[in-house]
């Protein structure tokens, strides 16, 4: 019945007959044109508002996680980073919705699974996706008014733009004598913050100056700190005027919900507005047509690698023109030909070779704009080496247009692209939106971008031909007008930053001083201006949100239906079945448990399992095997597991994961290739070493860039290492300690061949499988017998020998309550973590409502609004037993501490009301329902041993919390913790006076021991 049921209603969310017909017009929008797409099993609409003018595209889809969006074409003028500014203030408040910031006000009010704001270099888009049609409703409201008609308030410009005030206005505002400090004047803003965090990433330094180079005509989105403090408040209004106007709009909806509502709904928003004259232009990138440029610019020094191989360069031709659908997939193909895996041409010339260490971020095919771009690229050259990159590319591809493409290797490619229109995703309609939306907007048709059959079998008719993809090469890439874009390291490049910003800031200064008629008067309308600021900002937590839509608590379904597994027993091995639709394929997983696993041979684990995906066998090369991998799988690999106990938290096992995905009858060859893989990758052939160095060299490159972009998560991980044993284990792989490791590793001379880390790679080979090992596996029903007997031949095919390593003893955790680690960061990125329950505790769910109210009744309103940082928060991490705080890009380090700190006694003091709670639990509900993936489904029992029993207690729980619950997590676990000193602190940054003698300084220095 329940089949029959979804059968139905997916002819009605793609069926056309029920639609108007192409010309028809429905709730002020006419209808252009319709295109169904059976291989993606949807239906696309395009319609046009007709007072206006924006274009609508609906995509009709049996998939209940309805996606929305709005976008605006805004070519920026110049580097001052309006639109990017403009993405945030349009977000602080509308005519519907007067509050300060509703947007962050909505987060805990939605069901939604995602609601984001993007700027990318010529367009900006605000989308959601959420399966409650409530919600939906409720949030395209937000959206529109929001975009449509915001208060742009100057306050808010101000705030999340930039400005000049004094560097600790609360201290100020308390009435006692502020000091020198105090009073510094300094510069602010969210995005100025935000974009000197991003400046700090020599890797997307390198992007964003390569992109100004080779498209000239479109400035920096983002905004540069340089030229931010450039832009006027009425620049930003006039602005928004011109660019975010429904003439300038494109609209994107998606799902099961009905269309005709949702036409509804815009038009009335849209309604009011009249046709006007926008700029659309559609910028093309640098002619260089008449023959070869190079530009060379300063950029910083990483201080983890190799002094002499730190310039990154890239050679880049312009293509054709993206509207051709058909050439742009087979350019796209080429370059995966060219660059993808160890095997390939550009990789094994170049990298292997030794001439880089890694690709560059701008190396590929890049079709986001109206005319594609090609560059070949690489980090980790050493100065000389740099003028031999063109010549050294041209020579590859020179050989590859001779040579030909093999087509085992194209019809690998074509393998991945059906399995990825096979994978049923939980995000699917958000997927569709980001790959639609840029081509969109650079005038690449929707239903072109949609029709990939028609794609697949227009480049099948070309190929049939004979020498396509070699002609492509021959007509875009086979000459020398190209761009050759280098940045050299300047020792110096951090210090000249701060000296320009001091410079700069000393110059608004003194035009203020001018103005105001001397220094005391000028000083007092900076601060002044900040104390009201400060109060406006106050005005956050007190304001009545009555004007806010919501969905209830009571929306929320006190009963979720359980996912059905089955157990059974393959020899020895636990196995995990879920049934269920998966079009074909089949997903396996499995956990190898190891005990007493020594900390040498963990930390290498990560090494292990990227040289296993490199060396090769002794009976088939790299090359051979990864053709194989695209051909057959749709992936395998290996990694590291460990996971906390549900009933103790302190406890914690580890281990070796093993993952695959493949078509039904490819799984004994997916079986294979990981036995392969794992058992036979040859350790002692004579490239082992050099090839092991080069993983080691690229894992390195680029690290403080890695640690840039996501340095809160580097500061939990670290902070919590000290807390529990699970914790220590998830840092020694994947946290501070693994990059001390690496950057050690990589840094050894060229005359070292690894002899003693390669012993200890064998090992976790000869161990891969010698512990406990229990499996999963997710497929249709009928394809459970042959998975079942495949995993039986494999499981006979690999060592099973037991793993004996020595008891070990309990772990004793550092005492180290306050660490810092010396980054060069113009920001901050810290976090302060405590032990909490384990899962199933009654008192991890207050501790997680917990969470969400200080997230959103507090730390964002305290970090983020006032103290000018990107982000900050808490989080109750419910498995892993760790309460905690964070803060990301963060310019005032000092007072976020203090805020981390009394947020536990602020909770306890806090008299919450119902609306919070509610706010609080619906927050914590968006990810608990979100949508998962179908090879998502049953793996908390399969990784965490939660049963659904356990899931359904702490669901009702949840359900359950009070206030009083609340305030007791808040003073047992946060208010006593810091009393008892359990805590553990960790920061990221530069050392500055605040990093006294309490605290333990971990530099970042490389030794080169195993």
């Amino acid at each position: 019945m329940l089949r029959a049921t979804a059968k139905r209603a997916a002819k009605a969310a793609t069926e056309l007959s029920q639609y108007p017909k192409p010309g028809e017009k429905l709730h002020g929008f006419t209808l252009l044109r319709t295109k169904h797409v059976p291989e993606l099993e949807l239906t696309a609409l395009h319609l046009q508002h007709d007072k206006t003018g924006a274009e609508h595209l609906h995509i009709a889809r049996d998939d209940s996680n309805n996606v929305f969006s709005v976008g605006f074409k805004t070519n920026p003028p110049d580097d001052t980073g309006v639109p990017h500014i403009l993405e945030h203030t349009t977000l602080c408040g509308s005519e519907k919705y007067p509050i300060r910031d509703p947007f962050f006000k909505m987060l805990p009010r939605t069901l939604s699974n995602v609601m984001n704001a993007f700027t990318a270099s010529d367009h900006t888009f605000y989308p959601f996706a959420t399966t409650n049609a409530q919600d939906y409703k409720n949030l395209m409201s937000v959206y529109l008014d929001a975009t449509l008609r915001p208060l742009l308030k100057e306050s808010d410009f101000t705030q999340e733009g930039w400005r000049i005030g004094p560097e600790n206005p609360q201290e100020i505002a308390s009435g006692a004598e502020a000091g020198p400090e105090a009073r510094k004047l300094v510069f602010k803003g969210v995005v100025y913050n935000e974009m000197k965090g991003q400046m700090s990433d020599a890797g997307y330094l390198f992007y964003i100056r390569f992109q100004d180079h080779i498209f000239p005509d479109i400035n920096n989105s983002g905004g540069d700190p340089q030229k931010i403090t450039d832009l006027t408040y009425q620049q930003l209004k006039g602005f928004h005027a011109e660019h975010y106007h429904p003439s300038n709009a494109k609209v994107f909806t998606y799902g099961d919900m009905p269309l005709a509502d949702h036409l509804r709904e815009i038009d009335a928003q849209l309604g009011a507005f009249d046709k006007i004259q926008t700029d659309m232009a559609i910028h093309r990138p640098i002619d260089l047509s008449s023959g070869p440029k190079e530009v060379r610019l300063l950029g910083p020094v990483d201080p983890l690698v190799d002094a002499n191989k730190q310039f990154k360069t890239s050679v880049s031709w312009v293509l054709g023109d993206t509207t051709d659908v058909v050439e742009t997939f087979s350019i796209a193909l080429v370059s995966a030909l060219l660059t993808d895996g160890y095997g390939s041409p550009l990789y094994k010339g170049l990298i292997e070779t030794g001439l880089g260490t890694d690709w560059s971020p701008n190396s590929g095919y890049d079709s986001s704009g109206k005319v594609g771009i090609f560059s070949v690229g690489l980090t980790g050259v050493q100065e000389a080496d740099v003028p031999k990159l063109k010549s050294a590319v041209q020579d590859i591809l020179r050989g590859v247009r001779a040579k030909g493409f093999e087509r085992s290797k194209i019809d690998g490619y074509l393998h991945q692209l059906e399995l990825g229109l096979k994978h049923k995703t939980a995000n699917f309609g958000m997927s569709l939106l980001h790959r639609l939306k840029p081509k969109w907007f650079t005038g690449v048709d929707p239903f072109d971008s949609l029709a990939w059959n028609d794609t697949v079998a227009a480049f099948e008719t070309e190929y049939a031909k004979g020498g396509y993809l070699e002609g492509l090469m021959e007509k875009y890439l086979m000459n020398d007008n190209t761009l050759t874009f280098t940045m050299a390291p300047s020792a110096d490049f951090g210090q000249e930053l701060v000296k320009e910003e001091e410079a700069r800031l000393e110059g608004k200064i003194a035009k203020a001083v001018e103005a105001a008629g001397g220094d005391e008067k000028a000083r007092a309308a900076f601060e002044e201006r900040e104390l009201a600021l400060l109060v406006e900002q106050g005005k956050s937590n007190t304001e009545d949100l009555g004007c806010l839509p919501s969905v209830h608590v009571q929306d929320i379904p006190r009963q979720k239906e359980a996912v059905v597994l089955r157990h059974e027993t393959v020899g020895k091995v636990k196995l995990q079945l879920r049934e269920a639709p998966t079009n074909g394929l089949t997903y396996f997983r499995a956990i190898n448990t190891l005990e007493n696993l020594p900390d040498e041979l963990r930390s290498l684990i990560p090494l292990f399992t990227d040289a296993i995906m490199r060396l090769g066998t002794e009976d088939m090369t790299m090359e051979q095997l990864e053709d194989l991998i695209k051909l057959k799988t749709g992936g395998v690999s290996v990694g590291y597991h460990s996971a906390s106990q549900a009933t103790d938290f302190t406890k914690a096992n580890e281990g070796l994961s093993f993952s695959g995905m493949a078509l039904d009858r490819h799984v004994p060859v997916m079986f294979d290739l990981l036995r392969k893989l794992v058992v036979e990758t040859d350790f002692d052939s004579p490239e082992a070493a050099g090839q092991i160095r080069q993983l080691l060299q690229a894992s390195a490159d680029g690290v403080v860039n890695d640690i840039a972009s996501s340095g809160h998560a580097f500061a939990r991980r670290a902070a919590e290492a000290g807390l529990t044993w699970d914790a220590f284990l998830r840092e020694q792989v994947s946290g501070l300690s693994q990059v001390k490791l690496v950057t050690s590793l990589a840094s050894r001379p060229e005359s070292d061949q690894l002899e003693d880390v390669i012993a200890k790679l064998k090992q976790i080979q000869q161990i891969a499988f010698a512990g406990t090992i229990r499996a999963s596996i997710t497929c249709d029903s009928e394809s459970v017998p042959n998975n079942s007997k495949a995993l039986s031949t494999f499981l006979d095919s690999v060592p099973s020998q037991h793993a004996g390593f020595p008891t070990r003893q309990a772990p004793q955790f550092s005492r180290n309550i306050k660490s810092f680690y010396p980054l060069p960061y113009q920001v901050y990125y810290g976090a302060l973590a405590m032990p909490t329950v384990s899962y199933t505790s009654p008192d991890g769910a207050p501790l997680q409502i917990l969470s969400s109210l200080l997230t959103h009744k507090h730390l964002h309103h305290e970090i983020r609004e006032k103290g000018g940082a990107y982000g900050g928060g808490a989080y109750s991490r419910a498995i892993d037993g760790i309460f905690g705080f964070y803060s990301y890009r963060d310019p005032n380090p000092v007072n976020t501490m203090s805020i981390m700190r009394n947020a536990g006694q602020w909770a306890v003091n806090k008299q919450w009301s119902d609306r919070d709670l509610e706010d609080a639990k619906i927050s914590i509900f968006q990810g608990v329902d979100a949508p998962r993936s179908v090879n998502e489904e049953g793996m908390g029992n399969f990784v965490y041993n939660i049963t659904e029993e356990m899931k359904q207690r702490r669901r009702e729980q949840l359900l359950d919390v009070t206030k009083d619950q609340v305030r007791e997590a808040a003073q047992k676990y946060i208010v006593e913790a810091l009393d008892k000193q359990t805590e553990r602190l960790v920061f990221l940054g530069e050392k500055r006076d605040f990093v006294d003698k309490s605290w333990n300084v971990n530099e970042m220095d490389i030794n080169g021991t195993a």
